[in-house]
């Protein structure tokens, strides 16, 4: 299916799809397949071709709030093929209806690239590659062995060469598939190579902000996915306190208060993600002419709004238990899946130094280093 359509045709294509996707969350969250039926489902649905960048970042928050393995896989996609963008490589074609992934975890120098004739070899290997065993296309990094330059190029996913450890077996994001993938002499054509990592171009390290705006943004949906659930359940399950002199749990002013207090959270977090989106965004389109000073800025409030998310996310999955009773603990709701999943993505990067980024900024108008993660 092809992107054709306005931003409303494809929400509803989102929603349609994360309706489908919440029956049997809980389910295969527990069987922690490789989510090869799911990336499936989006192909079906078109999602995967949608090129407009802030529908994108709505439809991420939407699947997200359903099933933040599968929002996860969607936003990295996106992610993806806008990053491979930033090289301004004629070449680079990101095919209707292809699923992308990434294996460039930047603090994992271990793939190299030796020269051949008509390109390179790549070998070596690399961890938390999310979604790249079921993906049809690769974005990959590695350091070229004479040079030491790092370089960013593409793969069919199924090249030979290529396998997958399947070794992700973490508390929270089971459907990932965020394993390692270890490459035997893969060869890399020079045509698929999309250009080198220059530090001085404010533009090419949009990509590591690109990264945490997904996160900012998957950590929204966790919170809003949470909370959806249990109102659900408190609305229907939920009995009141007996001290409450209230006949229905969602009459008890307590429950009534604590619930205000995570939606406003939630949507507190949610406009500051979607004002770093636009941040980014803007940043993205000047093009070669954005200026330290513009990305500075965008990185500023890309890092607000992963402090903010963080805490909203953590804290919202957390107390909903409180709000949904003792019998919700039931490993049949499977409640706990939101708290495991936050917990772990928002171990991706120590937040604290997000927090930092921002306090120099505002006192001292220092930037943010360019790193894989800033």
């Amino acid at each position: 299916m092809t992107s054709t359509g306005g931003p409303r045709k494809w929400l509803t294509v989102a929603e349609e799809l994360a309706a489908g996707l919440r029956v049997d969350a809980a389910e295969r969250d527990r069987l922690g397949a490789e989510p090869t039926a799911e990336v499936e489902v989006l192909r079906r649905s078109g999602l995967l071709s949608v090129r407009d960048w802030a529908t994108r970042q709505a439809v991420t928050r939407v699947v997200g709030a359903a099933d933040a393995n599968i929002g996860h896989l969607l936003g990295y996609h996106y992610l993806q093929v806008w990053r491979c963008g930033l090289f301004d490589n004629p070449a680079f074609d990101a095919g209707d209806g292809l699923f992308w992934a990434g294996v460039s975890n930047p603090l994992d120098a271990a793939l190299r690239l030796d020269p051949v004739d008509g390109g390179f070899t790549a070998s070596g290997r690399k961890t938390f590659a999310t979604g790249a065993s079921v993906a049809d296309r690769l974005v990959v990094s590695a350091t070229r062995a004479d040079t030491g330059e790092k370089l960013t190029f593409t793969l069919d996913a199924r090249a030979d060469g290529i396998a997958y450890a399947g070794d992700w077996d973490n508390i929270g994001q089971r459907l990932t598939a965020s394993g390692g993938v270890a490459f035997d002499s893969v060869f890399v054509p020079h045509g698929q190579v999309l250009g080198g990592h220059d530090t001085a171009t404010p533009r090419l390290s949009l990509a590591a902000l690109g990264f945490q705006l997904v996160l900012a943004q998957l950590y929204v949906a966790l919170a809003e996915g949470a909370l959806a659930e249990a109102a659900r359940y408190t609305r229907t399950t939920t009995r009141p306190w007996f001290l409450s002199g209230v006949d229905r749990a969602v009459e008890d002013p307590y429950v009534l208060a604590a619930y205000g207090e995570l939606v406003a959270d939630a949507q507190a977090a949610g406009l500051l993600a979607d004002h770093a989106s636009e941040l980014l965004r803007a940043a993205s389109e000047r093009g070669a002419d954005l200026s330290p000073d513009e990305r500075a800025e965008a990185a500023a409030g890309i890092s607000a709004a992963k402090v903010v998310s963080t805490r909203v996310a953590n804290r919202t999955t957390s107390r909903v238990f409180e709000l949904c009773g003792a019998r919700a603990t039931a490993a049949g709701y499977a409640f706990d899946r939101f708290w495991r999943n936050a917990r772990t993505l928002t171990l991706h990067d120590p937040v604290s130094y997000k927090a930092r980024e921002v306090g120099a900024r505002f006192l001292t108008g220092e930037p943010a280093p360019f790193t894989g993660y800033s």
